[in-house]
């Protein structure tokens, strides 16, 4: 039996934002030029390969944008909290 998925066509992810950055991928869908030009002429697994490896820039993307800020030291649920000492700044 045939998935959802495979009884719609695949449209196109473009979200109208049509820039591209340094690279040369969209800032909107994060396809390349060629994958945009040849989205129309592509089946539909070359279409799903190409909304995955979109998805692998967007997220890059994300990552690359919001560094990783440390995490404070998370304090233990069976130990006693530390005791705090006035002027132990």
């Amino acid at each position: 039996m045939a998935s959802q998925l495979e009884l719609f066509a695949l449209g196109s992810p473009c979200i109208g934002v049509c820039q591209t950055d340094a690279r040369g991928y969209c800032l909107g869908c994060h396809r390349s030029r060629d994958e945009r030009f040849r989205w129309l002429e592509m089946s539909d697994e070359q279409k799903r390969e190409v909304l995955r490896l979109c998805r692998a820039r967007a997220r890059r993307k994300t990552q690359q944008s919001c560094p990783t800020v440390p995490h404070p030291e998370q304090l233990s649920l069976f130990e006693p909290e530390p005791e705090y000492k006035e002027g132990a700044d």
